[in-house]
């Protein structure tokens, strides 16, 4: 299966890029946020990262978008109890889109 364009909404910022499927570009893109947080040594900058990470994020593709809510945790308190920066995604229902008759 060959990549395709997908793209990142975050509410205030639209991110073009290219995946397989809008789980995985999700990961993708809040893995590279939290690796941020994780290098950055000034704690100031740190506070200011994170609270500025998505706590929605949807991917639209061709013809379907998907959303989730991003659970960020400072440390882990599941399965990767005592890791920094931890989050799980939860997919949020879908919006149908009803046609309008005329």
């Amino acid at each position: 299966m060959g990549k395709r364009k997908f793209t990142i909404d975050l509410g205030n910022e639209k991110i073009e890029v290219e995946g397989h499927m809008h789980k995985n570009v999700a990961i993708k893109y809040l893995m590279k946020r939290r690796r941020s947080l994780l290098m950055t040594k000034d704690k100031e900058k740190v506070e200011k990262l994170f609270a500025d990470i998505p706590k929605t994020i949807s991917i639209v593709g061709g013809h379907l978008t998907k959303s989730y809510q991003v659970n960020w945790e400072r440390e882990g308190t599941t399965e990767f109890e005592g890791s920094r920066f931890v989050f799980t995604l939860t997919e949020l229902p879908e919006k149908s889109v009803h046609a309008i008759p005329n």
